[in-house]
């Protein structure tokens, strides 16, 4: 028996503890719809390596990530190619995690994944209230001929919770029904000035906090699928972020990171600064 020390695969800050943990960390390692750039099914494991190159302190925050006690569940395991399955595990995963009075926190992964989680949690908090933070709408109601893919999930998701119980942050790109869309439903945020009244959605209601990578600028997340020019640095992110301290807050997942297009591992390591922030955010 070799006596180490050995480095854990585990998150940087992770409780071994689940019983005493209010989120569990999950991976989901899926890019089936993927349509442009594949690569998310790796961004899982890669981000939890780089996380050992964080502080455990943030000094935006004034916190440390000992602060939330949460506990790495590792990745879910999926059957290749089978996209139905794949999402019945993560459901199902989703549901259990409930069950033991945890909180969900996915790592992804493409953003159909949020999709089975948000079934889940319906099961529980059939009120829950959705931020969506991305460049893309992903409200079309089908694409390429499918009505479930990284394009779609939102407007799955309203299929499920309606209009009235989502917020987006960030989307700069989509058809022009999409933004028509959006711009009926009054579904798009995208002047601060306009927070108090996106809040009222909000109020007394569970809160989802869905992160899309793509929100950030390509110049700074450029190992993403789908890199749209225009977009947030982590500054202004966190700025976003902030504005909703207070709600209540049960769940969330960081999606859509594809490591290899980055060689640098600059997005990597930017994926796991904004996981250890809203980690810290929701202690």
């Amino acid at each position: 028996m070799l006596s180490g020390p050995f480095l854990p695969k585990n998150w940087i800050g992770a409780s071994e503890d689940f019983k005493s943990s209010k989120w569990v960390l999950v991976g989901m390692p899926y890019d089936g719809t993927c349509s442009n750039r594949p690569g998310t099914r790796f961004g899982p494991e890669t981000v939890r390596l780089a996380s050992w190159g964080l502080e455990d302190y943030s000094p935006l925050q004034n916190k440390e990530i000992n602060d939330v006690v949460f506990f790495d569940a590792g990745e879910l395991e999926f059957p290749f190619g089978n996209r139905d399955k794949t999402l019945s595990i993560i459901k199902r995963a989703a549901a259990e995690t409930l069950s033991l009075g945890k909180f969900w926190f996915g790592v992804g992964g493409e953003h159909l994944v949020t999709y089975p989680v948000i079934e889940a949690y319906l099961e529980k908090f059939p009120d829950i209230a959705i931020v969506h933070f991305d460049a893309h709408a992903d409200l079309r109601e089908e694409y390429l001929g499918e009505t479930l893919s990284h394009a779609t999930v939102m407007r799955r998701i309203v299929d499920k919770i309606g209009a009235e119980r989502i917020i987006q942050i960030g989307i700069r790109s989509g058809t022009k029904e999409e933004f028509q869309w959006m711009e009926t439903n009054k579904t798009l945020l995208d002047d601060k000035s306009r927070i108090q009244e996106a809040l009222k959605k909000l109020a007394g209601r569970p809160v989802f906090i869905s992160v899309d990578l793509d929100v950030l600028d390509p110049s700074i997340m450029s190992g993403t699928g789908t890199p749209e020019a225009g977009g947030m640095t982590f500054n202004e992110f966190m700025s976003w972020l902030l504005e909703f301290k207070g709600q209540n807050i049960v769940g969330a997942d960081v999606v859509e990171l594809s490591p290899h297009y980055d060689q640098s591992g600059a997005s990597t390591a930017l994926a796991a600064k904004v996981i250890r922030e809203m980690l810290i955010f929701f202690s």
